[in-house]
């Protein structure tokens, strides 16, 4: 039992690492090219746009991390079933229609609890990026 209990230590640490560098690079990107915030509708549209494809594309990796672990533990029988399971898992929808083997149970929550650990995180991110476009736009007005 000790080897799952490191291995969940293990995943949860990368995918707080992963996700801290992601929203780094995102938080830096949208620094540089944006010294003045966008106050026109369709600009701030396709700034979420990017921002809401960035941080999918860093949830993905997160998901593909857990279902290489189950890969290479044998939790799973396929490469589709590890990363369906995984991102069933991390997004907390949790079908149920697929388990892990025993000794590994204890990496299923863990994901999941994860995963709503980091959508927290990005959605912290989403609420910054807005309030800093709200925040130019009052300002716009007062001028």
């Amino acid at each position: 039992m000790r080897f799952p209990i490191l291995a969940v230590a293990v995943l949860v640490a990368l995918t707080v690492l992963m996700h801290a560098i992601g929203l780094s690079v995102v938080l830096r990107t949208l620094m540089k090219s944006h010294a003045a915030r966008p106050t026109q509708t369709w600009p701030i549209a396709w700034l979420l746009i990017r921002v809401a494809w960035w941080l999918i594309l860093i949830h993905g990796a997160e998901i593909t991390l857990w279902a290489f672990a189950y890969l290479w533990a044998g939790c799973l029988p396929d490469a589709e079933s590890a990363f369906y399971f995984s991102g069933v898992t991390y997004t907390t929808i949790g079908y149920g229609d697929l388990v892990l083997v025993k000794p590994w149970r204890i990496l299923g929550p863990v994901e999941g609890l994860t995963g709503i650990l980091m959508c927290g995180l990005s959605a912290g991110l989403f609420f910054a990026v807005v309030s800093g476009i709200y925040t130019t736009r009052v300002e716009a007005k007062r001028k």
